[in-house]
């Protein structure tokens, strides 16, 4: 989704370790720190609440947020939303953590990115929204979003956007040094071998190492190497689909295929307008951000499934999040019930797709006037059918590490290097995996133990 995305740039900065340490001594004092509501409720209180009115705040970084507010302001007028950007990603989170561990200052709705989810979930940060009946809107939800907010059986938010990926790819490059669309990771490699050879300017795609591609990736190949229950924690990036990933990906990286150029950089843009960057492999909002970043690839390119390593369709989520009841809310009722106007409304979701996002509910995605509509930037094509058609192939069983955001932060300093060097990301895995299981026995967690 367009205002998702920066995810990927942002997951490189270094994370503020100790606003992010979640120690299992933190853990309980979150609980107890936790002044105002929390309690939980009924599909009952939400609707009396809505009635009765009262005052909640919602940090959110979305567009869409304004007029979505908006709207329901106009719906149920004796609520009032304060609508507060608390900043992006990291920055957010380091406020809100900051604000748990105070017992005060926390908003009552607050925007979260799936990666982070675990984060706050299983830190009893976030209110369960169990007794409110969210349990019976699971089917409204594609399966990968759905299960990135609901751990242990309870559930934690409602998803707001997905990020099915897909190969979206410059045609017009790819027909100059007659090359198709490829269905399989060695046909992408082969491709990528044919573009640079033919013209040593052009690279199949850039990436300089990003723990959220990575990860996606090996999600794809069907890797699970975070596993958690409880504080017990298990971490193994040499599984079989880490390897799966790593093995293919360095055909690119030890042979010099891939652009050293930055992601969301000034460069990268260009990159993808002059056709030097050639493809993306990313998630379904990414139609967006070449619409209003790469204005010269208008009517350039396309788009089609990811490659898989057999030929069965299968994907994973890259980017997008939802949103939670923190709970240290006073009026949680009142804050569900907006959550769930918010995410699950007709209304506010008509408005949130028509400012960009791609849905994670079945009912739009399954629309015939969204899955049809054809697109004057890819050339006519009707995009969405591929892409929607990926967010019912993703592979399910993924779970994200209960410090994801740290892990992500250093990313760069670990499996990074591999790609620095031109080097067996292996290498890098393992050096990533050795200090997220020291982090997280620090941290209070059973780690590999």
């Amino acid at each position: 989704m367009t205002f998702m995305r920066k995810g990927s740039a942002v997951r490189r900065t270094v994370f503020a370790v100790a606003a992010t340490a979640l120690t299992v001594g933190a853990l309980t004092a979150c609980s107890g720190g936790n002044a105002g509501g929390g309690a939980a409720g009924s599909a009952d209180d939400i609707e009396k609440a809505l009635e009765a009115g009262g005052e909640i705040t919602y940090w959110s970084w979305t567009p869409s947020a304004e007029a979505q507010v908006a709207a329901f302001q106009a719906k149920y007028p004796n609520v009032k939303v304060n609508l507060v950007n608390a900043g992006t990603n990291t920055e957010e989170y380091t406020k809100l953590q900051n604000a748990i561990k105070a017992g005060s200052g926390a908003p009552d709705v607050v925007q979260i990115e799936y990666y982070a989810f675990p984060q706050f979930a299983l830190s009893d940060s976030l209110l369960d929204l169990s007794s409110y009946g969210f349990g019976d809107l699971s089917g409204d939800y594609s399966s990968g979003p759905w299960g990135s907010v609901e751990f242990d059986g309870k559930i934690y938010g409602l998803p707001q956007d997905s990020g099915p990926m897909a190969l979206f790819y410059n045609k017009e490059v790819f027909d100059q040094a007659g090359i198709s669309a490829p269905k399989t990771w060695d046909e992408y490699y082969a491709a990528a071998q044919k573009l640079h050879a033919a013209d040593p300017s052009k690279y199949i795609t850039a990436d300089t190492g990003d723990s959220g591609f990575a990860t996606s990736m090996i999600w794809q190949a069907g890797g699970t190497p975070f596993k958690t229950s409880g504080t017990d924690v298990t971490i193994d990036l040499q599984d079989e689909g880490s390897k799966k990933f790593a093995d293919n990906w360095n055909r690119l990286v030890e042979g010099g295929l891939l652009a050293d150029t930055p992601a969301w950089s000034d460069e990268w843009f260009k990159g993808l307008g002059d056709g030097s960057i050639a493809s993306l492999i990313t998630g379904a909002w990414m139609p967006g951000v070449l619409e209003s970043s790469v204005k010269d690839g208008s009517g350039k390119w396309a788009v089609a499934p990811i490659p898989t390593y057999d030929g069965t369709a299968v994907t994973a989520e890259n980017g997008g999040g939802g949103q939670a009841v923190v709970k240290q809310s006073k009026n949680p009722a009142l804050a569900a019930g907006f959550l769930k106007w918010l995410n699950n409304d007709e209304e506010s979701l008509k408005i949130f797709a028509e400012s960009g996002g791609f849905p994670s509910t079945t009912a739009q995605l399954s629309d015939p006037a969204f899955v049809e509509q054809e697109s004057s930037y890819f050339g006519g094509q009707k995009i969405n059918e591929v892409l929607t058609q990926a967010s019912s192939e993703v592979r399910e069983g993924w779970s994200y590490l209960p410090f994801q955001v740290f892990a992500n932060s250093i990313f760069s300093d670990t499996v990074g290097q591999s790609y620095a060097s031109k080097s067996d990301l292996n290498t890098g895995l393992t050096t990533w995996q050795d200090q997220l299981v020291q982090y997280g026995n620090d941290q209070g967690f059973s780690v590999n133990k």
